[in-house]
């Protein structure tokens, strides 16, 4: 795996997904501390999954899988 790659990939994702679950639990009337702070581990764990799909697309579409660029 390109670790350098899922890293960006894994820090948009989060900060999107993040986003997307405290606006989610805002508009559904949890307004609470708690409430966000579930929302961010949500967001959190959720964005996983998601960063390695995509890092692996891209690397698949790019054709160095395994290959570091430093």
């Amino acid at each position: 795996m390109n670790w350098p790659l899922f890293s960006v990939v894994y820090s948009m994702a989060a900060t999107v997904t993040i986003g997307l679950c405290i606006i989610i639990a805002l508009v559904t009337g949890f307004d609470e501390i708690v409430h966000i702070q579930i929302a961010v581990v949500i967001g959190f764990l959720c964005s996983i999954p998601a960063a390695l799909f995509f890092t692996k697309k891209i690397s698949r579409i790019t054709g160095n899988e395994d290959s570091y660029s430093a």
